[in-house]
């Protein structure tokens, strides 16, 4: 998941993405939301402790940072995960998957 949203924001989708999912989750949100200049607020810290928790409650495999993000703020979110470990996707469990451009008849 990326931009559009700060990872505030970010947090309740990526809560329900990864109940649903059996793949790797990769978050890079937004620093904030931009202010009526366009700017964006939100300070590398709290960036960091935002996605230090997505991190910690084992939501995310990868994470970054897009609009308005600096190095700082990627900075922060490298030392602010440094210790925690990725998702581990559920094991999908075994079916009969079928794939092709003609419709199947039996």
């Amino acid at each position: 998941m990326n931009c559009s949203f700060g990872a505030d924001q970010l947090r309740p989708h990526v809560l329900a993405l990864s109940k649903i999912v059996e793949t790797l989750i990769c978050v890079y949100p937004n620093a904030g939301l931009p202010n009526d200049m366009g700017d964006y607020d939100e300070s590398p810290a709290h960036t960091a402790g935002s996605l230090e928790g997505f991190a910690r409650d084992g939501l995310v495999n990868i994470v970054g940072g897009c609009c308005g993000t600096t190095p700082d703020h990627i900075r922060a979110i490298a030392k602010a995960i440094a210790d925690q470990k990725p998702r581990i996707p559920p094991s999908p469990a075994p079916k009969l998957r079928l794939a092709g451009l003609e419709p199947m008849v039996a």
